[in-house]
């Protein structure tokens, strides 16, 4: 083994390396590796990268379906949604950066969930999110959603991309480590797809967009790989800073070449900047690549070798073009007025080498600098107990009717529509069910038929029982998708975790990982690709284990797209599904302040999902007048919602009454609304009562002498307990 020196190690550590790794790289290369090389390797060898501590895990999940186009391993994934059309779609985090500066955090997470869209050269029809602060009554709390909600707002609305749907939740855990999670979705024909693979020796590497600067530097390696604690402040230097104006001339320049048939290969610039774009696709088409810094065009001046191969600045792409189509990419660039230079070019070598003009500044094999990162098994033990403390107690009331108003009202079931808008949810005129409308935002396609999004996630639950809780955010996201009608075709997803070198952190995520298998098999659904965010942990313990997932599903007509409101006087209202809620990690539980419990009930996935299969038909048919699936708060928390959205009453008379039946939450149930026959008629084999009546200003849910009985004004006046938050 190469003798590894004090200083080099020292360096490494900083860097976020272990002493095992720095000692492993000095001895692949036979000596210690020099400023630049060590930069690169630990941004290469950070977890943000590498997914050192998960990879082994994540090659466990189902990535093959009918629909699929394009898998794991690209910028996105995508799915086929027909007429030769395919979608492409992600999500990924921006957790630290967000935390230690939530406007740009949020904003550049965005910015480079939509450059993974074009760089396979779709273009972004629509944006969600999904985000996690701590409770809303915290100084902390108000200023980082303020900020990441502005943030993401002034992004989107200003590249003209509509952010059609999303989630928030208000939980103590995430106080410290806010969750910012974002879906892009994009549009492109099959042949027009393209991957990042470099090819051709002698082909010119060209570096497209905005000039490079020394926002971001760490940020792969340092911000995003390790623990929030004391002086996040700090940190700033770190969080990258983003244009959406000069993202739009980008995306417009690059789905222009791509039109033109002018690359050979394409890569946005994300973590790790121009280090891990261009190794990756040397990497990936088994190439060497030869890289000249001082031909990178640089905003700040004096900029370090390393520097320049770490930044994190924005609204950047790399492109391989053959030489001989070179005059005809500068003249592209030109009109969208999009600098671009010549940085390097393909070889045969397998290596990366790195130059400051005349000066060889790195060479590294890049067997050595991709392939030899280790991948690490997890040590995953069962906590002895809870590692979450409970929450404040916040509800002493019993009265079912205040029970109801104080979950309308909590943080987690509020009207989210002062949050949506700060967005612009039907900008590119595709929009069908924008926010508040619909379980799933949907989207109409060029050809006239219709997809259907939605994001999903509850940390609490996975919290209890990450097994268990990650499956019924499968079965949530897909029970969405078909209140609108519409058959999944593929899942994306970010797997926001605490530290997994801590063993119940570990144990968290293979019990979350394995979940996430096994529901994606019985289901038939492919994981197209996603995002690890580890290490989201503050001084007072980690955040709760939140897997997101998004999926994707289809529907031939828009026009018969669901609704979540109740429509018509007269309607009849069923219950739909396997009914058996309880209160245990409930919405409810959470403001009683009751502890986590230890696990959660079994679920019965084939009766969930011929559930679904149910609804989705009869929405298609146009069989319901409203679908709505029962989530937070429970039955009688939907019907409000129900009632809400319609801006109408209902009358309902249940067979059994308790606070588990009207608040206690359950997977794979629904509230439908329509013509009486036509709900008895319903599929024999899916468990469905009627069980009330849509019409009136009040929602009365009765069984025997006790009820519930409030005008649906006062239902909104509870609902609206949010507006304050935008003001």
């Amino acid at each position: 083994m190469s003798v590894v020196g004090a200083y080099g190690l020292q360096r490494a550590l900083e860097l976020g390396l272990t002493r095992s790794e720095y000692e492993l790289i000095v001895d692949r290369l036979e000596r210690e590796p020099g400023t630049v090389e060590l930069a690169m390797f630990s941004l290469l060898w950070s977890e943000h990268c590498s997914y050192k501590h998960s990879k082994l895990l994540l090659r466990t999940l189902p990535s093959e379906g009918r629909y699929l186009v394009m898998g794991p391993g690209e910028n996105a994934g995508a799915v086929d949604v027909g007429d030769g059309w395919a979608l492409a779609f992600k999500v990924e985090s921006h957790n630290h950066p967000s935390a230690v500066e939530p406007f740009q955090g949020a904003a550049t997470g965005v910015g480079g969930i939509l450059r993974d869209i074009f760089a396979v050269g779709a273009r972004p029809i629509a944006v969600l999110d999904s985000l996690r602060f701590g409770e809303p009554e915290s100084e902390r709390t108000r200023y980082l959603l303020d900020r990441a909600v502005g943030g993401i707002g002034h992004y989107g609305n200003s590249i003209g991309v509509p952010t059609v749907g999303g989630e928030v939740y208000f939980e103590g855990p995430y106080e410290q480590n806010c969750l910012i999670n974002a879906m892009c979705l994009g549009l492109v024909r099959h042949e027009a797809l393209i991957r990042s693979a470099a090819a051709g020796a002698g082909n010119l590497l060209v570096l497209f967009g905005a000039a490079t600067g020394r926002d971001g530097i760490g940020g792969a390696s340092v911000l995003a790989s390790a623990e929030l604690g004391e002086g996040d402040a700090a940190k700033r230097p770190s969080v990258q800073i983003g244009d959406p104006f000069a993202e739009k001339k980008l995306m417009e320049c690059s789905l222009e070449l791509l039109e033109r048939d002018l690359l050979v290969a394409l890569q946005d610039l994300g973590a790790a900047g121009l280090t891990s774009a261009a190794v990756e696709m040397a990497s990936k088409g088994g190439v060497g690549i030869d890289l000249d810094v001082s031909r990178v065009p640089l905003r700040e001046e004096d900029m370090e070798p390393f520097e320049i191969m770490a930044s994190e600045s924005q609204e950047r792409m790399l492109a391989v073009i053959e030489p001989s189509r070179l005059d005809q990419f500068l003249a592209v660039c030109l009109h969208w007025e999009v600098g671009a230079a010549v940085i390097g070019e393909v070889t045969d070598s397998g290596r990366c080498r790195i130059f400051d003009a005349e000066e060889t500044v790195g060479d590294v094999p890049l067997s050595v600098l991709v392939d030899a990162c280790p991948l690490y098994e997890l040590s995953p033990e069962l906590p002895a107990h809870q590692i979450y403390p409970p929450p404040e107690r916040t509800l002493h009331a019993d009265d079912p009717a205040d029970v109801l108003l104080a979950l309308l009202a909590s943080p987690n079931i509020a009207d989210r529509m002062p949050l949506f808008e700060q967005y612009d949810p039907v900008v590119q005129s595709r929009t069908v069910r924008r926010p508040g409308q619909a379980d799933a935002a949907v989207l109409e396609l060029p050809q006239g038929s219709a997809i259907a999004v939605a994001i999903d996630a509850n940390g609490r639950r996975v919290a209890a029982d990450p097994y268990r809780g990650t499956i019924e955010t499968v079965l949530e996201c897909v029970s969405n998708l078909a209140c609108v009608g519409a058959e999944p075709l593929g899942l994306t997803n970010c797997l926001n975790f605490g530290n997994p070198e801590k063993p119940h952190i570990a144990w968290q995520l293979t019990e979350s990982i394995r979940a996430l298998g096994d529901a994606c098999r019985a289901l038939e659904i492919p994981v197209v690709g996603g995002n690890v965010s580890l290490y989201n942990e503050g001084p007072d313990g980690p955040i709760y284990p939140t897997p997101v997932v998004g999926i994707v599903g289809a529907l031939s007509d828009p026009a018969r797209a669901g609704r979540l409101g109740f429509a018509g006087e007269g309607d009849a209202i069923a219950l739909v599904g396997p009914f058996a809620p309880a209160i245990a990690a409930s919405e409810l539980a959470k403001l009683r302040g009751q502890a986590l419990p230890s696990a959660l009930p079994e679920i019965d996935i084939a009766a969930v999902t011929a559930t679904q299969r149910t609804i989705r038909d009869a929405v298609r048919a146009g069989t319901l007048h409203s679908a709505h699936d029962i989530a937070e708060g429970g039955l009688a928390t939907a019907l409000a919602e129900c009632c809400l959205a319609g801006a109408v009453g209902a009358e309902i008379e249940l067979e059994e009454w308790s606070e588990a039946v009207l608040f206690g939450e359950t997977p794979g149930c629904f509230i439908v609304s329509g013509a009486p026959s036509a709900l008895r008629q319903l599929d024999p084999h899916t468990p469905h009562q009627i069980i009330g009546t849509v019409g009136g200003t009040r929602l009365a849910i009765g069984a025997g002498e006790t009820s519930i009985d409030i005008p649906v004004e006062r239902l909104r006046q509870a609902n609206g307990s949010l507006a304050g938050l935008f003001a």
